[in-house]
């Protein structure tokens, strides 16, 4: 038989389940993104790119600038342009140009060893609408205009900002000197992040690196949808809420009185 204090326990479990079964889930998550580096030709001139986690055509696409038919024919791929990670994809093959015959440059005399100079390298951001919050840029997700892009070196030497825009290329910093550099974005108003808004980064000398950021409307800002007759969904959420502490106050009475 049930004392009254297990009543009122049980009876507040029951309670607090329910009310977590009906408010909504945030959007807002941290997860990894990734980042893309330029791929270089092989020994035999065939310029191949590693299949990471997360990557999809698309956004190989954006990185690379080869269209997504012409990476499924270089591959033989299906229409779905269907990957596996670690996979080897080819993205085109260079070709050494042939020396041209002529008459041999003169000698120039030997000058003095200049000061070592230090490479410099390209980072772009993609900000794109995460419609399913997985943190993927994947087909029918758009880019995502409104984003606050700012990017500072480790010694606070070098600082560049600029706002994404909705507009399929990415937005690239150019020329900037190799180093460790850290990445912040700042999703527009209205936008839950649903990867990780602050991402380091080591430019080498040469690399074009792209880094995705994702995020997703925030539920806040979605106004509800009217159920049949015109009335919100919220309202039924808010009068089960009513009627289950209703029957928890009066299984609690009920036990009083016994």
């Amino acid at each position: 038989m049930l004392t009254k204090k297990s009543a009122v326990v049980i009876g507040l479990m029951f309670l607090l389940l329910m009310l977590g079964m009906a408010l909504p889930v945030s959007a807002n998550r941290a997860l990894p993104q990734a980042n893309y580096q330029t791929p270089t030709p092989n020994a035999e001139g065939r310029i191949l790119y590693i299949v990471q986690a997360g990557d999809t055509c698309l956004s190989i696409s954006l990185w690379t600038g080869i269209d997504q038919n012409t990476l499924r024919q270089l591959n033989n791929l299906d229409e779905n342009c269907t990957i596996l990670e670690g996979q080897a994809l080819l993205l085109g093959i260079y070709q050494t140009p042939t020396p041209q015959p002529g008459v041999p440059p003169t000698p120039e005399p030997q000058q003095p060893t200049p000061t070592p100079f230090k490479g410099s390298g390209n980072i772009c951001i993609y900000l794109f609408e995460d419609i399913n919050g997985n943190g993927i840029p994947e087909t029918g997700e758009s880019p995502l205009a409104g984003g606050a892009i700012s990017i500072t070196d480790r010694d606070g030497l070098l600082s560049k900002t600029g706002d994404t825009v909705n507009k399929p290329d990415p937005l690239c910093f150019e020329d900037l000197p190799e180093g460790d550099y850290n990445i912040s974005v700042a999703p527009p108003q209205g936008y839950n992040p649903t990867t990780i808004m602050n991402y380091p980064l080591t430019l080498a000398a040469g690399d074009k690196a792209l880094v995705d950021f994702g995020a997703q409307l925030s539920s806040a800002a979605v106004p509800p949808a009217p159920s049949e007759g015109g009335r919100s969904p919220l309202l039924a959420i808010f009068g089960a809420v009513l009627v289950l502490a209703g029957i928890g106050l009066g299984i609690y009475l009920l036990i009083q009185k016994r």
